[in-house]
C-alpha cells in the first residue's frame, strides 16, 4: 500500500526514496559496527543544524562531544517526515532509524512524542537500551495553546483538565513512551517530580541532566534601559501580560523600553543579549530557559517566572514573579529600572559562576547507559 502524503494522495516516490535511504543507512550502520571501538550511539532528534533553535543546538553539541569522547554517533533528524501528518510521520521516521537501531548499542531520543515514540518502538523491536531526554511538556503546551488558559505546568500536572481527543492521544502515546524507555533524563528535579506523579513512573529510572551552563562571556555596558524578551510567540509565553505590565511601568519611568524578538538566529540573539540592559521572561512556566542562562553568561540581570526548574539554582541571583500577577511584574520592572537596584543584581549575575559543560552532559548520558 502506498503511503499517504499531506495532500491525501498516495506517493510512490516517497516509498522508493525511503527504501533507498534505508539501504544506504543499513550499509553505513554495518560498517559502523565493524569499525567502532566505543559505544555505538544513535541520537534521534526532530531538529539538527542547519535547523535553528535550542533543540537543534542541543542535539548538535551532544553529538559532537560524544564523538570527541570516542563513541560512534549518528544523529537522525526529520526530513520529509515533518511535512506529513502525525502517525504517518512517526511511521516513516521509525522506518528510517531501524537500520541504525539494529546495530547501535544505545539510543538517545530528544523528546517524548515526535521522535521519542518511534524511537521507543524501534528500541522495543530490537531490544535496545534507550534514554529519552525530556526538555519540556508537549501535552501542556498543546493544551494551553488550544484553550488559551493561563494554566501553569505545575497546575496542569497536579489536576489535569479536560482534554480533547488529540490531547488524550498525545497523553497516551507519551505515557507509553515514558514507561517503555530504559531511562528518562530530565533537566531539573522540579520537572522530574511532576512527570513522576502525572505518569506514575518508576523512580529508579528517572535521572536529572541539567542543561548547558557556559563560562562567562564579556558583556557590554548598556547605553539605554532596554529590557529584552525573546522566544516563540505562544500563549504560554505570557506576552500580553508583559506588554500591559510594561505599559504601566512606563507611566512612571519613560526612560525604559521593551524589545521583543522572535525567530532570530542564535548568534545574533546573543549579540542582542550582550548589549541589552536586562532580560525578561514572564512565561506561565519555563522548564529550563536557555535565554536566562545565556544572559547570566554575560552578567545581565533578569526577571523571570518563578514556575521554572532553574528557580532553585538561581533563587538568589535574579528576580522572580508569579506568572499570573501583573502588578508583581510591573513592580519588578520598576525595581530593576532603579540604578542602585540594577547594580546590585548585575553584581549577583556576575557572581554566578556555576558551569555545566557539554563534556559533562555527554559523560552523564553515557553514565546512564551503564546504569540500564
Amino acid at each position: 500500500m502506498s503511503p499517504i502524503t499531506s495532500s491525501g494522495k498516495p506517493s510512490k516516490t516517497l516509498i522508493s526514496k525511503e527504501e533507498s535511504a534505508a539501504r544506504i543507512f543499513s550499509a553505513e550502520a554495518e560498517n559502523t559496527k565493524k569499525t567502532s571501538n566505543g559505544t555505538r550511539i544513535l541520537i534521534a532528534t526532530g531538529l539538527f543544524p542547519p535547523d535553528i533553535g535550542g533543540p537543534a543546538q542541543y542535539a548538535k553539541h551532544l553529538h559532537d562531544e560524544l564523538r570527541k569522547q570516542g563513541h560512534t554517533v549518528h544523529a537522525v533528524s526529520f526530513r520529509r517526515e515533518r511535512n506529513l501528518p502525525p502517525g504517518i510521520r512517526h511511521f516513516f521516521y521509525c522506518m528510517r532509524i531501524l537500520p541504525y537501531v539494529r546495530t547501535c548499542d544505545y539510543i538517545i531520543a530528544m523528546d517524548t512524542f515526535s521522535v521519542g515514540f518511534p524511537a521507543v518502538l524501534a528500541a522495543v523491536i530490537y531490544g535496545k537500551r534507550i534514554a529519552i531526554r525530556i526538555g519540556g511538556d508537549f501535552l501542556w503546551e498543546s493544551y494551553v495553546e488550544r484553550a488559551k488558559k493561563a494554566v501553569t505546568l505545575k497546575e496542569f500536572n497536579r489536576s489535569m483538565p479536560h482534554l480533547n481527543i488529540k490531547e488524550r492521544i498525545i497523553f497516551r502515546v507519551s505515557r507509553f513512551t515514558l514507561r517503555h524507555a530504559s531511562v528518562l533524563a530530565f533537566n531539573s528535579e522540579w520537572q522530574k517530580n511532576m512527570f513522576r506523579d502525572s505518569y506514575t513512573l518508576d523512580p529508579k529510572k528517572l535521572f536529572v541532566i541539567e542543561n548547558f551552563y557556559g563560562e562567562k562571556i564579556e558583556g557590554r555596558e548598556p547605553v539605554k534601559k532596554n529590557f529584552l524578551w525573546a522566544g516563540r510567540m505562544m500563549y504560554l509565553k505570557n506576552t500580553d501580560m508583559l506588554k500591559r505590565a510594561f505599559a504601566d511601568a512606563r507611566k512612571k519611568r519613560n526612560d525604559i523600553s521593551l524589545e521583543m524578538i522572535t525567530g532570530m538566529r542564535y548568534e545574533d540573539l546573543k549579540e542582542k543579549i550582550r548589549e541589552c540592559y536586562a532580560v525578561i521572561l514572564p512565561s506561565l512556566s519555563d522548564v529550563h530557559p536557555n535565554f536566562i542562562i545565556d544572559a547570566l553568561q554575560m552578567n545581565k540581570p533578569f526577571i523571570m517566572t518563578r514556575e521554572s526548574g532553574v528557580r532553585e539554582r538561581l533563587s538568589d541571583t535574579g528576580l522572580f514573579i508569579h506568572p499570573n500577577d501583573e502588578r508583581d511584574l510591573t513592580e519588578k520592572i520598576l525595581f530593576l529600572a532603579d540604578d542602585t537596584n540594577y547594580k546590585e543584581y548585575a553584581k549577583r549575575a556576575e557572581a554566578f559562576r556555576y558551569t555545566h559543560s557539554w563534556e559533562n552532559m555527554a559523560r552523564e548520558f553515557t553514565d546512564l547507559y551503564q546504569k540500564i
